[in-house]
């Protein structure tokens, strides 16, 4: 499926710009699906790590919180942004951003979703600075938040940014101010107990290693009848997506939330009981070279490690076909309105990597050696990982592998402890706002740890222009210097698929699989035949 990319258009500067201007509505089907007593049971390979959804940045943290603190756009399958909690959106002039929200939302206790909880949200975020969150990188041309009204949500800009309106409202979950202004510092605050939601679900139990319990929450405008389908949703833990692809066989779980190896996708097509569904994607798989590393900091070794990767076949034997090239660009093919299609992939040359590490001073006497972390959650990394260090040895360098369970890789990451960094981005939706967070110094997700002046004002000058022919020059050469650098080694893109109990239907799929099937405007709409 071929996703476009939706720009913001900000209007003349002194005009108002209003995007959204309806928001979805819940399913009009009378076969929709009535409330149940239904439990959806969904697989899962990481526990918690935080419950606060300022904070937490793993995929299980992800799809738990944001069952119950609501954003305020959505995304559809084919990368457009919608309304969600803000019915429209836009600028009132360069430098006022502004959302405007439904008056039908209510948290769980009872107490209306207001502009004060956004306002909340966002200037808690700017001030407590809570590690890992990505829409602290958004925020960093905002100066403050606001609401002028209960419904109206209004920023004021440092500078011009045509990008934040709708980064900021699809990726931000919005939190109780009620709730977590009490702790001072939404930083630290555990968010561990007393859950309240504003989603079609609220967490119940925890069991640590084991489950975690949701339960049906009402009204939910974006499900039948203002009410989730299912009574529960209740999400288990395995250790490997091996477990759970034969818990789903056994009919222990009805869903696996993590993505199948690309090799179990034809068996699990042909098994009896078993549907599985296309997610399409909207990120890349990469390895970043940690420039604070002697060695790493010259380009020449960077470009000998990506002369040293073989893509096409990992492509081809560990994808099983079900990835393209983005040319060793930062931007995924599928942005077609940025995508630049004469950038070239790296080309795996051996001879080409040991001329390099010559070149920088490496050799037999001063042999090169790397460490190289991934998540051993991650099926497909932990394959084509083992891939790419077989190859670098037939350059001369050589790649330690450390495979790790998630969250540990995750705090390896935040803490810079690592040679090269194996990984993937589940949602790539904006290219200006994807590089300001993935190469600007201080970036949420600058795993490279790059600094480069004309890297930076590129960056920064497609973020102040509305005009879209100029921002996609800036981005373009910003790519191009990316992919030159090789401050990123981007490898490819790939679509994925989840795999459910046919018994279960009513699923709205979303790219990436951050989102998948398991939204929460899919799982309050799932229903049990």
């Amino acid at each position: 499926m071929r996703l476009r990319h939706p720009l913001i258009a900000v209007a003349a500067l002194a005009a108002t710009a209003v995007l959204g201007a309806c928001s979805p509505s819940a399913p009009t089907d009378n076969n929709a699906g009535a409330a149940s007593d239904a439990t959806l049971t969904i697989a899962t390979t990481t526990d918690v790590v935080n419950f606060n959804p300022l904070i937490g940045n793993s995929r299980t943290d992800n799809w738990i919180t944001s069952l119950m603190y609501p954003r305020l756009l959505s995304i559809s399958a084919d990368g457009k942004k919608s309304p969600l909690l803000a019915k429209d959106y836009g600028f009132t002039d360069p430098m006022t951003a502004f959302w405007n929200l439904r008056d039908d939302m209510k948290w769980s206790d009872g107490k209306p979703v207001t502009a004060d909880d956004v306002a909340f949200t966002i200037n808690s975020i700017l001030r407590d600075k809570p590690a890992g969150n990505t829409t602290y990188g958004q925020l960093v041309n905002v100066d403050s938040a606001s609401a002028p009204s209960p419904t109206r949500v209004e920023l004021k800009l440092k500078k011009p940014d045509s990008t934040v309106v709708t980064e900021v409202g699809f990726w931000m979950n919005v939190v109780p101010k009620h709730v977590f202004e009490p702790s001072g510092n939404v930083a630290k605050f555990a968010n561990d107990k007393d859950w309240v939601s504003s989603g079609p679900f609220k967490l119940t139990n925890v069991a640590k290693g084991q489950s975690y319990t949701l339960e049906r929450v009402t009204p939910y405008p974006f499900a039948p009848n203002n009410t989730p389908v299912v009574s529960k949703i209740v999400y288990r833990v395995y250790p490997d997506i091996n477990t759970e692809i034969l818990a789903l066989k056994n009919g222990e779980v009805d869903l696996i939330a993590n993505a199948l190896p690309p090799a179990q996708v034809k068996n699990l097509q042909s098994t009896p009981g078993i549907k599985v569904q296309e997610i399409p994607g909207l990120g890349y798989a990469h390895m970043t070279y940690n420039m604070k590393h002697p060695a790493l900091a010259d380009v020449k070794v960077r470009q000998a490690l990506a002369h040293a990767v073989n893509y096409e076949a990992i492509r081809s034997v560990v994808l099983q076909g079900q990835a393209v090239t983005t040319g060793s660009s930062p931007i995924p093919p599928v942005l077609t309105e940025f995508a630049d299609p004469t950038s070239k992939e790296y080309e795996f040359d051996v001879e080409k990597s040991k001329q390099l590490l010559t070149e920088a001073g490496y050799g037999p006497s001063k042999p090169l050696t790397l460490t190289m972390i991934y998540s051993l959650q991650d099926a497909v990394t932990s394959q084509w990982a083992n891939l790419v260090k077989d190859d670098a040895a037939k350059a001369g360098i050589t790649i330690n592998l450390q495979g790790m369970d998630r969250n540990t890789y995750l705090a390896k990451t935040d803490a810079g402890e690592y040679d090269i960094y194996a990984g993937n981005f589940a949602i790539m939706d904006d290219p200006t706002t994807n590089m300001a967070l993935t190469y600007l110094p201080g970036g949420a997700i600058n795993y490279t740890l790059v600094d480069d002046p004309a890297l930076n004002s590129l960056i920064t000058q497609a973020q102040g222009t509305t005009d879209k022919a100029a921002q996609k020059q800036f981005v373009q050469q910003a790519a191009k210097l990316v992919r030159d650098n090789v401050y990123d080694n981007v490898m490819y893109m790939q679509n994925l698929y989840v795999a459910h109990s046919d018994k279960w239907s009513g699923f709205v799929v979303k790219p990436s699989e951050l989102l998948s099937v398991v939204d929460p405007q899919s799982l309050a709409n799932a229903k049990k035949s």
